[in-house]
């Protein structure tokens, strides 16, 4: 490795010509990735919902329902007319209400009144509207513009369409904010005024490479389209502050004059195994959600894991070769330290590291008994808060209709006497309000000819049978997933492995069945990968699972708050925080233990736990503080509920890990530094002081 170095910290300008052209390419190639919002999209072509949806779109013209329209004070003729209106927008390939469901010649006081009541109810109009998918954004903001501010729309559809305009905005904001604290706090903690922007040119070229090279994958997924970038910085910027902290280090030692390729060479030599066994942590850790059957996972641990590795391969790379053709503007540039000296919080972690280690061992069962309890939201329906509008519009249509979705059965055509009783038997659900089918509409004693043959065509068609569901239910909790359940079950008696039931509810209910069966084995996979890379880097069996559950247990103290503050869990921010925060705080970890073991051969365990802390706390300090800034900022501007937990986990398991680190971590290598340190200084031996960076 050290020829290789060579070579590259000799030939800088042709280093750096070749990455900034690479990284200009990939910003072209970057706007041509296409960013999917739909969340149903990623349950497994083979769950039951996915290919009962792809059948649909194969035998009938529209589609499952996706979007509730409500329409206040409005007449019967008024709301045909919203009706065929609505219709008539672009995108939008079905319309259904009252009309489709009874007669409407005869007087409403003489129909059922919990079918009327689904549709029409205190004047307001309740239409279920089917938008295709290519053109959700123009036909929700067509449907919005016909309806005014005074009505609402709702729907999985319209939740999906804010997702794509509010998320780039967004983003957005919290990039800048980002760069502009990190370039704060690198600030603090290098000593020249000019590193700070060569680290974080290192991570825009990084950034832009794995931006660009995601067109491979054809789309991405909006949680890696809005977090991915942010993530990338937070997690990578530690590889490139630890060289050029080491880089600084080598050259105090060498003295003035030294020459700085050789200081960069030894530099990289001396911190290769930290942040390589630190990156590969990090890469696994995000390879793990590849196992994920909710291929959101996949989605996301691809990108992730590739931008970790690109960030890798430009800090051995691209940084050395920036920071010695710089290294003329570093020294000219060079400020007095703006940081205090952490000799003092070393000395004091000294003094409290075994009570702190105490506390994390107490710890670790109850906050794992309590990560592992907490309701969980699985679908988009909690995605937008009543601070929305579209979380407002929701509120709106359910405190007039209540909780109401569409599904969608189908079943083989013919037989209508079968069909009848199926029919007849989900009408004694109480949560099914209405049925529009076949046998419902027509009856089953007519025969298909003399219906028309557009109206025909919505009910049978394609060699099934239509059963359009209306259910007072929410599309996703308890209550739904016993009716989904009910549902297949009738189903089922009547047509074994012959039907197809599609819905917003049936989706959720797949997604939740999927996710809640991803995740252990994704932890116990990322768990065990970080452990074995750790086996083999460091030799010894103790350590990694030391390092691996003092982890785990931040993980564990992270997810355990919500139960305690009674706050639901969006069920994919727990999977990917599981494994984003593992793979992103091993690091400190790992660091931590290297260079405690180094002060060992010099130092015994008391002052070398001083020394190590004293060392690594501004490094750590670097890239934890950015991680939670960027994981606060996340939960702060985005209105998606789903990725501002996400940040909001970010933020507070980046802080808990960092605790965990600076303060139990020491105790644990105290109490076991004689089963890993071969080579040390003699406990007895009174403390050397150490010299921090």
């Amino acid at each position: 490795m050290e020829t290789f170095y060579s070579a590259l910290v000799r030939r800088p300008k042709r280093v750096l010509a070749v990455f900034l052209a690479a990284a200009a390419l990939c910003a072209l190639l970057w706007p041509l990735v296409s960013v999917n919002y739909d969340i149903n999209d990623y349950l497994p072509p083979e769950s039951p919902s996915t290919v009962a949806i792809e059948v649909l779109n194969e035998s009938f013209p529209g589609g499952v329902p996706n979007v509730r329209v409500m329409v206040r004070d409005v007449t019967v003729p008024e709301a045909l007319e919203y009706k065929a209106a609505l219709a008539g927008i672009e995108g939008v390939t079905a319309v259904s209400w009252l009309d489709d469901a009874v007669d409407l010649t005869i007087p409403l006081e003489m129909q059922d009144t919990a079918t009327v009541e689904t549709y029409y109810k205190d004047g307001a109009a309740l239409f279920s509207v089917t938008v295709e998918d290519a053109l959700r954004v123009e036909a929700v903001d067509a449907i919005t513009s016909l309806i005014g501010e005074d009505n609402a729309l709702t729907g999985n559809a319209v939740s999906t369409a804010v997702a794509t305009s509010s998320t780039v905005t967004e983003v957005a904001k919290i990039a800048a904010i980002s760069v502009v604290y990190a370039l704060f706090i690198l600030i603090l903690t290098t000593g020249s005024w000019v590193e700070p922007v060569l680290i974080l040119l290192g991570m825009g070229v990084a950034i832009l490479l794995n931006n660009g090279s995601n067109l491979i994958f054809g789309e991405v997924s909006f949680v890696t389209n809005a977090a991915g970038s942010i993530l990338q910085l937070a997690v990578s910027l530690d590889y490139s502050v630890f060289l050029i902290h080491r880089f600084t280090e080598c050259r105090r030692v060498a003295g003035p004059g030294a020459d700085p390729a050789k200081c960069m060479v030894e530099a990289l030599t001396k911190s290769t195994g930290s942040i390589l066994s630190s990156g590969l942590t990090t890469v696994i850790g995000f390879l793990a959600l590849v196992l994920m059957q909710f291929r959101i996972g996949p989605d996301l641990g691809l990108a992730l894991a590739k931008g970790v590795a690109l960030s890798l391969f430009t800090v051995f790379t691209f940084m050395p070769a920036l920071v010695v053709a710089a290294c003329p503007l570093l020294d000219k540039t060079q400020h007095r330290p703006l940081l205090p000296s952490f000799g003092a919080f070393g000395r004091l972690v000294g003094r409290i590291m075994l009570p702190m280690a105490a506390v994390l061992v107490i710890l670790m069962v109850p906050s794992f008994l309590a990560s592992n309890a907490n309701t969980y939201y699985y679908g988009a329906e909690h995605m937008f808060g009543l601070d929305t509008r579209l979380g407002a519009d929701t509120a709106a249509i359910e405190e007039i209709f209540g909780k109401s979705d569409t599904y969608v059965l189908m079943v083989p055509e013919g037989d209508t006497a079968t069909q009848s009783a199926l029919s007849a038997e989900l009408h004694t659900l109480p949560a099914i309000t209405s049925i529009i089918s076949y046998v419902d509409s027509a009856g089953a004693e007519i025969p298909p000819e003399f219906l028309p043959e557009n109206t025909l065509s919505l009910l049978v068609n394609g060699g099934y049978s239509r059963l359009v569901l209306s259910v007072a239910v929410a599309s996703e909790g308890e209550e739904t997933f016993a009716l989904v359940e009910q549902i297949r079950a009738i189903a089922q008696k009547y047509y074994p492995d012959a039907y197809y039931l599609a819905g917003q509810g049936v989706s959720i209910y797949d997604l939740m069945d999927t996710i809640t069966a991803d995740m252990l084995k994704v932890n116990l996979v990322a768990v065990a990968a970080v452990f074995l890379v750790l086996l083999i880097l460091q030799r010894n069996l103790l350590l990694p699972v030391i390092l691996v559950l003092s982890i785990e247990t931040a993980i564990w103290i992270n997810m355990a708050l919500p139960y305690f503050l009674d706050k639901p869990v969006f069920y994919i921010a727990y999977l990917i925080i599981s494994s984003v925060q593992l793979g992103a705080t091993v690091d400190y970890a790992i660091l931590f233990s290297d260079r405690y073991r180094e002060f060992r051969s010099e130092l015994h365990p008391r002052a070398a736990v001083s020394a190590t802390v004293s060392v690594v706390t501004p490094s750590v300090l670097t890239t934890g503080s950015a991680l939670a800034v960027v994981g606060f900022l996340m939960g702060a501007i985005s209105s998606n509920q789903l990725l501002a937990q996400l940040g909001n986990f970010l933020g507070v398991g980046s802080l808990a890990s960092l605790a965990i680190v600076l303060l139990a971590l020491p105790g644990l290598l105290y109490l076991t530094d004689r089963f890993f340190i071969k080579k040390a200084a003699p406990a007895a031996l009174p403390a050397k002081e150490a010299n921090p960076l």
